[in-house]
């Protein structure tokens, strides 16, 4: 596929997708990591990316971002108020619609997850060098014996995922670190459909809109490049709130 067929496969995706989302709100990291049902309510907004989407050059290319966060983003709102209008959904927050959606409710539940997923993922993604602290070293380290071992199956979970879907760091419900990765749009909130749930600290996605333009059918080489631009303060946040 070249660079003009996958714009064309991504404005037909997006067709319907808000195209300027300068001056919406942001969702607010802590309601996406806290799932305590706190978080916005229909109709949901597309967050505005906190960089410029040629900050992440040239680990993410400036064409992905734009057309991964203005087009596939923007239908996943657009598609998930369609959805949800009319329905129980529609006065739950977004983690609560995670927290409560049914392999039947198959619209809501690629959209919702599609939604949370992408308005976490910009948030740990930094234009900035940063690094772990010692403090989240030291968990990582002990809930998997290294941190290279940590890596290494966060990269096995990243690149074994058939097809498109995520990878994910996260905290289980009894506190205890841990790697999955989920087909699709799924995530570990879904409590009624995953087997390991959890709250996701950290996440990758491996959806081949995230990075053909660039790396193609190198999934590898984007997975090694996302380590580049990991926002390590925003893992540390996700995982502070989401022990307590």
């Amino acid at each position: 596929m070249d660079k003009r067929e996958f714009i064309k496969l991504a404005g037909l995706a997006g067709a319907a997708a808000i195209s300027n989302p300068t001056g919406l709100l942001a969702a607010s990291p802590a309601t996406l990591s806290a799932a305590k049902g706190t978080g916005p309510k229909a109709p949901f907004e597309l967050p505005p990316l906190p960089y410029a989407t040629n900050a992440l050059e040239p680990n993410i290319d400036k064409m992905t971002m734009e057309i991964h966060h203005d087009k596939h983003h923007g239908a996943y709102v657009k598609n998930l108020n369609d959805a949800v209008n009319g329905t129980a959904f529609a006065s739950l927050t977004l983690e609560e619609i995670l927290n409560k959606v049914t392999e039947k409710d198959k619209a809501i539940r690629n959209n919702a997850g599609g939604h949370y997923n992408h308005s976490l993922f910009w948030t740990l993604l930094s234009a900035q060098k940063t690094t772990p602290s010692e403090k989240l070293k030291s968990a990582i380290n002990s809930a998997f014996g290294s941190w290279d071992a940590f890596q290494q199956k966060f990269n096995d979970a990243a690149k074994t995922v058939f097809g498109s879907g995520w990878a994910w760091l996260i905290v289980t419900p009894d506190k205890k670190l841990t790697v999955i990765n989920t087909p699709n749009q799924d995530n570990p909130l879904m409590h009624q459909i995953v087997q390991t749930k959890g709250i996701p600290v950290l996440g990758l996605d491996v959806w081949e809109h995230a990075y053909y333009l660039k790396y193609q059918n190198r999934r590898p080489d984007y997975i090694s490049a996302f380590w580049n631009v990991v926002n390590w303060n925003e893992v540390e946040k996700q995982y502070d709130m989401a022990m307590k």
